[in-house]
């Protein structure tokens, strides 16, 4: 009989074992992000059936239509955390201010800034969605946590990670000692260790970008998507486009398969759309700790000087031979 996989709050017992400092606190605030996974999952396997598909007739800080499930997964963080007394500020892509805990201080010092869903327009076809998690310490001992105290470069994080919703719900997270993902087991509520120490491979055979924005590209992302394209037995190429809306499913491919994830600045967008603190920080530390890269096509992604809450940035992440291809072209260094 085979050994039955580890739960999730077991795996993090025995990481915790072997940090006899740790206080517990950390471990609790993963359990609570196991706890958002699960709530969300039961609401999107009822979304088509329960009128929470569709838009709001309110729009985020980005001027972005509010989708009803947007409101649904940021709420559900929101109301996680405000009663786990694991965290004294959190920061939604889909918030203007952060909320801050006071009575949480300073007992808790962390601060969580998420993305509550990714691939907003999927929700209303059943494709994949995924929400994003950044987990910073707070700066100080002797004060209250203000907003800029959540403006963080990623080196600064100390957790990261992502949950995806596909044909089956995943948890990812690193702590900077490799990356894990566990996948839950909706007939006994629990996530099973599936995928330990994930190595993404240093080259892949996919690429994922919307070409449909390609007539707003440089040209060096042009030559980097055409030259992927081409015909070469040597290098692998032809690469196959994949790309499905949903930066998280997206990213989660490359991490288990190889190859590289594009949403390159635009020649009258250069900072991109993505978000540094809540989409970009979080993924690139999880693709580095499998041994890929992130970057912002001249810049390493984690050490982006961050100067407000809700800043964004071009993002190339996944395959380290991939990504080292895409800066020469965008560098202008290869054509």
């Amino acid at each position: 009989m085979g050994q039955f996989p580890l739960t999730l709050g077991r795996f993090i017992a025995q990481e915790q074992a072997d940090h006899p400092a740790a206080t517990g606190e950390f471990s609790g605030l993963l359990s609570q992000i196991g706890l958002v996974g699960k709530l969300l999952a039961q609401d999107l396997r009822r979304a088509g059936l329960t009128n929470i598909l569709g838009t709001t007739s309110g729009t985020n800080v980005q001027g972005e239509t509010i989708k009803k499930l947007d409101e649904i997964a940021n709420q559900t963080f929101l109301k996680v955390f405000d009663q786990s007394g694991l965290v004294c500020a959190l920061a939604s892509e889909e918030m203007e201010k952060p909320v801050l805990f006071a009575e949480n201080w300073p007992e808790a010092k962390y601060m969580l800034l998420f993305d509550p869903l990714d691939g907003s327009s999927n929700t209303d076809c059943n494709m994949p969605l995924g929400a994003i998690f950044s987990v910073v310490m707070s700066a100080s001992e002797e004060r209250m946590p203000a907003e800029d105290d959540l403006i963080r470069k990623g080196t600064e994080q100390v957790a990261a990670g992502y949950l995806l919703f596909g044909s089956s719900t995943m948890l990812v997270y690193t702590v900077g000692q490799g990356v894990h993902g566990f996948t839950l087991e909706p007939d006994i509520g629990e996530y099973l260790l599936s995928h330990e120490q994930v190595h993404i491979p240093v080259r892949g055979k996919v690429y994922s970008v919307n070409e449909g924005n390609s007539h707003k590209w440089a040209a060096g992302t042009k030559q980097y998507v055409d030259y992927l394209k081409g015909q070469d037995k040597a290098t692998g190429r032809p690469y196959s486009g994949r790309y499905s809306g949903c930066l998280v499913a997206d990213v989660h491919r490359i991490l288990l398969d190889g190859g590289i994830y594009l949403y390159p600045g635009e020649l009258n967008k250069p900072e991109g759309k993505l978000r540094l603190l809540y989409e970009a920080n979080p993924l690139a530390w999880v693709v580095e700790q499998a041994g890929g890269r992130a970057s912002t096509g001249t810049q390493r992604i984690m050490e982006v000087e961050p100067k407000k809450l809700h800043q964004r940035v071009p993002l190339l992440i996944g395959s380290a031979g991939d990504v080292n291809d895409a800066e020469e072209f965008i560098q202008g260094r290869r054509m």
